[in-house]
């Protein structure tokens, strides 16, 4: 099995996959902590649902908080027994062209989004997501990357018309 990463701004989510399928996912918090106690999350949640650690064959960790890519990695390392692909730095082919004029912007989350899009839809489509920020991308019938926009998510912009008004 392989355990994917969603290291987002407010949640970071897990789901253990098989093949195409996904076991298990888990929803912890997105904030920093050591190797050893993110280690020790990652054994319980796994213990908890009864999942031998030794059937996760590897993991790829999609970031977009950078400063908890160390402990992320060191944890698989440490207690999973395995090195974490990273996107967006490590040299992944995912089959998109990016086509925007700085491709290096366009963050993990939304390539895996987009990526995720075509592959269950097929193009063109326009993937939107709502979490800590709504972002909106366009993939075009061939299947590359147009660009998006990304604003304030519900939660925030609640806060501030609460706050504001």
């Amino acid at each position: 099995m392989i355990l994917a990463i969603d290291v987002g701004n407010t949640h970071t989510v897990l789901g253990l996959m098989d093949g195409v399928e996904v076991r298990h996912t888990f929803r912890i918090s997105s904030i920093s902590r050591s190797t050893d106690e993110l280690g020790v999350l990652l054994m319980s949640l796994l213990t908890h649902r009864g999942i031998d650690v030794r059937d996760i064959e590897g993991a790829i960790c999609s970031p977009v908080v950078p400063s908890l890519v160390y402990s992320v990695e060191k944890a698989c390392r440490n207690y999973l027994d395995v090195d974490p692909l990273v996107v967006g730095r490590d040299k992944l082919r995912t089959g998109m062209q990016i086509r925007v004029d700085n491709p290096r912007e366009v963050g993990a989350d939304r390539i895996v989004n987009s990526v995720a899009a075509i592959h269950k839809w097929g193009g063109p489509v326009i993937v939107v997501d709502f979490g800590t920020a709504t972002t909106l991308d366009c993939i075009s019938k061939a299947g590359e990357y147009l660009g998006g926009v990304i604003a304030p998510g519900v939660k925030i912009a609640e806060e501030a018309l609460f706050s504001k008004t």
